[in-house]
């Protein structure tokens, strides 16, 4: 896997012009606190009690640091590496699709693992995770995972849907009415690899080992799909909760989604549940990553280390539906999550995600693969009609 990174990191260094930061570049003790930390992140990741009293995890960090949070919400992987390289930023909660970039384009630094006790505490399978680990040092704390599962209107399907087909393929709905327009596709090159994991399923003749180390072929055959799904869909959403009032006001009834927008959903009474259907999902598990001139370094890794308490990764785990960093929040009743909860998220479903990470050409499965660039243009025209 070491070499993996190495060849993927080195394309993407080699396309910036630059190359990761050095392990020598850690802070090696923490000294006072600045007095703010600015963090880009997922909708609902940093909570304060303004959407639901009940979560907040910023409040009492504030009182206890006197570091403020300031929040940038963030819609896709491609914004948060574009508002990274823009600066201004101390942290960020990166997916794999966004972090080895930032990595070998040195916007972020290495994390002095020493300076965070709660490091202990983390799931093994997270510790040494390749989207946050190269030659063996990290760049960054992981904070939340979990699987791109299929949101759909109960009222349409009485049943739960078996397969992404209803995204994917026009066909006639259990209420008797076309999916056409009923639909909605995330608005990011990523989505090229739900496609990609559909014929991994379906087209097992193609070869496809993972959704996201494509040839040619396999790559033209994702977009052939995608360019079928495309007269299907209603909106490519990227805002969390555009998508919620899509689907409670504008027909929508089906779209890959996150857990966040079923939660919000289901507390406002819609009737929306949610699956992983038989082809399996891509996913995310997001590391806090800090910028390479962090202007607020003391902040961040106060922050860091408050962010894998159990408490807070608990009520992450409710509040956000999905999976927290450190097993013992699942358990240890310090918050709201339990251990039938965690089940319920998928704490048991990690080999079964295929996670987000930045297609390179330099591929595992096979001699060459298709790179990120192009799925990101091939992608745009996808959205156009092209």
């Amino acid at each position: 896997m070491k070499a993996i990174l190495k060849n993927g990191t080195a394309l993407v260094a080699a396309t910036l012009m630059t190359g990761p930061a050095l392990a020598a570049d850690m802070l090696t003790e923490i000294g006072p606190g600045e007095g703010q930390v600015n963090i880009v992140a997922w909708p609902g990741y940093i909570e304060r009690g303004e959407t639901d009293k009940a979560f907040d995890w910023v409040t009492g960090f504030e009182e206890a640091t006197g570091c403020k949070v300031n929040v940038k919400t963030a819609n896709t992987s491609d914004e948060m590496v574009a508002l990274m390289n823009e600066g201004g930023f101390d942290l960020v909660t990166a997916s794999g699709d966004a972090s080895l970039r930032m990595v070998a384009g040195k916007r972020v630094q290495p994390i002095n693992i020493d300076l965070i006790p709660s490091w202990a505490t983390l799931d093994e399978r997270l510790k040494n995770a390749p989207w946050h680990t190269v030659d063996g040092v990290h760049y960054g704390t992981p904070y939340m995972w979990g699987p791109n599962i299929l949101m759909f209107n109960t009222e349409t399907f009485p049943e739960t849907p078996q397969s992404w087909n209803v995204v994917f393929e026009e066909m006639t709905l259990p209420d008797g009415k076309t999916n056409a327009g009923r639909v909605q596709a995330y608005d990011g090159p990523i989505h090229i690899a739900d496609a990609a994991m559909f014929l991994m399923f379906h087209k097992p003749e193609l070869g496809i080992v993972s959704p996201y180390e494509l040839n040619q072929e396999q790559y033209d055959a994702a977009l052939e799909l995608l360019r079928a799904q495309r007269k299907l869909v209603a909106r490519y959403w990227h805002d969390a909760f555009i998508q919620i009032d899509d689907f409670k006001n504008e027909g929508m009834v089906a779209s890959g989604s996150w857990p966040f927008q079923v939660n919000l959903l289901q507390a406002d009474g819609a009737p929306v549940a949610s699956t992983i259907p038989q082809e399996g999902a891509t996913g995310w598990a997001d590391t806090t990553m800090m910028h390479v001139d962090a202007a607020n370094p003391n902040c961040s890794y106060l922050w860091m280390e408050h962010s894998l308490a159990s408490n807070l990764q608990s009520d992450l785990s409710v509040w956000f539906g999905a999976n927290p960093s450190v097993p013992a929040a699942c358990t240890d009743g310090r918050g709201m999550q339990t251990a039938e909860g965690c089940t319920a998220n998928g704490m048991d479903d990690f080999e079964r995600i295929k996670f987000w990470q930045t297609p390179v050409s330099a591929c595992e499965s096979q001699g060459e693969c298709v790179p990120y660039y192009r799925w990101v243009s091939d992608y745009i025209g996808v959205i156009g009609g092209r």
